[in-house]
């Protein structure tokens, strides 16, 4: 079986009881698609820091950027135990060999963003703060890719992030392999995925794959990762899935019928002017690959981003 995932993940969204007022926000899509293929590392930094349930809420209070951490009423000043205790449990995680994060949505200690910062009278001065635990969290994991629950609930973001997650996944493969052949075949396979996204990155990425004798292997895969991680940080979109399109259909022109060219041209046509979403033009080219025998577009991961039960290609 293959390794699973590894996400950290807002303890809440699990269906965990450990918010403020004795509850949970569990997120379906997250505890039982996702979860399939996903084994998660919860983390709640207000019980895990030494608080009980149920608590008194708690808010951001003070400067965007550098706010405190108080108690909704009592106005107890949390911010420096959430810090120090942010900065353990990021020390602890680093052994955890995440791919991912997903945080709490609008949460004062775990919110990625679009968290209110109050000021002392109670107005809002922020509606784009971030928690305490998000912000050290990221500081402390640059590279790694993170999101949040809310922003999930949006198709397009949700595609590309799942995508992100087995594109990182496979990636670990590489590195495990230690081979110049494991790091040719994934860029290999990976072709239209990232040309999907950016074409530009997608050419920088090819000449660091020129020369991988020796030890400049280790040095030629860190310089590709963080291509890696730029081109997966632009979604892909109608436009750039078209042309890709486009390009794969070419596989096809001197071994395809006049009748299966011409109904291919039409789904992908139709596919671009929005009548469709991706999955046709994918189903109708995976099809076609099989019939006449195209390998190299069997082998491509645009064909098959992740597994279909997730259901994730209907819109884009």
């Amino acid at each position: 079986m293959e390794p699973k995932i590894r996400i950290g993940i807002s303890s809440c969204l699990l269906g965990n009881r450990v918010r403020f007022d004795g509850q949970h926000k569990r997120d379906h899509f997250l505890t039982d698609v996702l979860g399939q293929w996903c084994e998660f590392v919860p983390v709640c930094p207000e019980v895990e820091c030494g608080l009980s349930i149920p608590r008194e809420a708690m808010r951001l209070v003070g400067e965007r950027d550098h706010p405190r951490l108080l108690t909704g009423k009592s106005g107890i000043d949390l911010t420096g135990r959430m810090e120090e205790w942010s900065r353990e449990k990021c020390a602890l995680l680093a052994a955890e060999d995440l791919t991912a994060f997903i945080f709490k949505t609008k949460s004062p200690s775990s919110g990625l963003g679009r968290v209110r910062v109050y000021s002392e009278k109670g107005d809002v001065v922020s509606r784009d703060g971030q928690g305490i635990f998000a912000r050290i969290f990221t500081e402390n994991f640059p590279l790694t890719p993170v999101e949040d629950e809310g922003r999930l609930n949006d198709a397009s973001i949700r595609e590309n992030f799942v995508e992100t997650l087995f594109v990182l996944q496979r990636w670990k493969g590489v590195v495990a392999q230690g081979t110049p052949g494991a790091l040719v075949e994934f860029h290999s396979r990976h072709k239209y995925t990232f040309m999907a996204r950016n074409q530009k990155i997608l050419r920088e990425m090819g000449p660091l794959l020129a020369d991988l004798g020796g030890e400049k292997l280790e040095t030629a895969r860190d310089r590709y990762y963080l291509k890696l991680l730029d081109i997966l940080k632009i979604p892909k979109d109608r436009k750039n899935n078209y042309n890709v399109l486009l390009h794969m259909a070419g596989y096809f022109r001197d071994v395809m019928d006049d009748r299966d060219r011409a109904e291919l041209g039409r789904i992908i046509e139709e596919y671009g002017k929005g009548l469709y979403p991706l999955l046709v033009p994918l189903t109708i080219l995976r099809h076609f690959s099989g019939k006449y025998d195209r390998e190299y577009l069997l082998m491509q991961y645009f064909l098959n981003p992740h597994p279909l039960e997730m259901k994730l290609l209907y819109p884009v």
